[in-house]
């Protein structure tokens, strides 16, 4: 199981690292989680420097890919040349965004006729894109999932264990890094937004 999370220039580094430090909670051989960017070597919206673990063309042949957020993501859903490298297909693919990474997915085509979350930033670019936007962290059709927020990177990892590992692996990757004293409310608002979301 091969999950990408794709990083690019300016990228917002709550987005790709929550998703990576949850993800990286399973642990069983061939379980995979990797930043794939467009270039080597990409820099933060706050200067932080981090090397590509995969490329664009890895994601586009993985399990599961999550786009992430940052400065950019206008600037690179206008660049054609970048986007004909993102071979996304939700018929193989789990396929999540968060906040502006929500735009890209709409550029692609792949949230044509479905609602989506996104911040508050990028939502009127998400809804001059024809998506109609909801007010809420997260939201998923079959194997695409948005969410909005920074903070809302830990649906998007919850999201993709359960429908790869089950509620109980997302459940046990939630509680290792809820707050003391408060984990089981953590986990079960965490919880309680995916599972309606969750084939039965």
């Amino acid at each position: 199981m091969h999950i990408a999370i794709l990083t690019f220039e300016g990228f917002n580094e709550l987005d790709s690292l929550i998703s990576l430090g949850i993800l990286n909670r399973i642990k069983r051989t061939g379980w995979r989680v990797s930043i794939a960017c467009p270039s080597a070597r990409v820099k933060s919206m706050n200067g932080v420097v981090i090397e590509a673990q995969a490329t664009l063309e890895d994601a586009s042949a993985a399990d599961a890919v999550i786009v992430g957020s940052g400065m950019q993501t206008r600037e690179i859903a206008r660049n054609a040349d970048l986007m004909s490298r993102l071979r996304l297909d939700p018929s193989r693919q789990l396929i999540a965004a968060q906040c502006s990474g929500t735009l890209v997915l709409a550029k692609l085509g792949l949230l044509d006729g479905v609602m989506a979350c996104t911040d508050l930033t990028t939502r009127p670019w998400v809804e001059e894109a024809g998506i109609r936007v909801l007010e809420q962290p997260f939201f998923a059709n079959g194997n695409v999932a948005t969410a909005g927020g920074c903070l809302a990177a830990q649906y998007l990892a919850a999201w993709l264990i359960a429908r790869v590992e089950g509620i109980e692996a997302a459940r046990s990757a939630l509680h290792y890094v809820a707050p003391v004293g408060e984990k089981d409310v953590y986990v079960a608002r965490a919880i309680a937004n995916i599972s309606p979301y969750l084939p039965d």
